[in-house]
């Protein structure tokens, strides 16, 4: 069943069409990624679904209810939340109002507090932490706090915009352990966009290559990664063979 579905949206900064008239499902339950380098447009979609910003041309359904130009609390209202890139903290609020700032559109405060609990079981860390300002906390941890945020919205759909970006690698790859098990514990559906194309295609199901503002690939993660220009191009496999390659012939000749 597809939860989400994009039909030929086209958005615009100033006369600039970023995204040109793409197409997309995610399915309910899945983790499905879009890979592209720096300016090909992923944040672009992710701000057109959620709100941000209002698409030209094109629609946008979510749970079959059209949702293109609804206004951004009305779509965390529906049941999406996003993680923006840049770990966006309120750098002058503790961890827990960080948190609370994310279940401001529910009423449920018993809901709320097992929540808490929850995403203090994900992190433990912010746990520990309630009463720290977000400013002063790392960059790793940051992140940790704007993924907790977004999941004390209670989201059906959670999207996520390069969570790995200016981690390391030991933390990029707890941060993911941690995604995937929102997906499986919770039964929310990720949309995620990335550069770290060899995590997000290693945790998701389905993957869409965006360049200049269009998919130009569309295919499960396990294609993509078998895929000979994706390996090139995302995955440094084939370059990394050439220049092995030409190392081997320098010292060949050397010799």
């Amino acid at each position: 069943m597809s939860l989400l579905k994009v039909r030929n949206i086209e958005t615009y900064y100033g006369p600039i069409m970023a995204i040109k008239g793409i197409s997309f499902d995610v399915q309910e339950g899945a983790i499905v990624t879009i890979l592209g380098a720096n300016g090909a447009g992923k944040t672009t979609i992710l701000k057109t679904i959620s709100g941000v910003m209002d698409p030209e041309k094109g629609t946008i359904e979510f749970m079959d209810q059209r949702i293109e130009g609804m206004p951004p609390d009305r779509v965390v209202r529906m049941g999406i939340s996003q993680v923006p890139e840049g770990r966006e903290v309120f750098h002058d609020l503790t961890v827990k109002e960080n948190l609370m700032m994310g279940a401001y559109v529910r009423k449920d405060r018993a809901g709320i507090q097992k929540d808490l609990q929850m995403v203090y079981d994900y992190f433990p860390i912010l746990g520990e932490r309630t009463a720290q300002y977000a400013g002063d906390m790392s960059g790793g941890e940051q992140q940790m706090i704007v993924i907790a945020r977004a999941l004390m919205a209670r989201p059906k759909l959670m999207l996520l915009d390069e969570p790995s970006l200016g981690l390391s690698p030991r933390l990029v790859k707890e941060i993911y352990e941690i995604i995937v098990r929102i997906n499986k514990e919770q039964k929310t559906t990720l949309l995620l966009v990335e550069q770290n194309a060899p995590m997000a295609l290693s945790v998701a199901s389905h993957g869409f290559v965006l360049e200049l503002g269009r998919i130009v690939m569309d295919d499960t993660c396990e294609e993509l990664l078998a895929n000979e220009d994706v390996k090139e191009f995302y995955l440094g496999i084939k370059e990394e063979s050439v220049r092995g390659s030409r190392r081997w012939k320098r010292k060949k000749k050397w010799r």
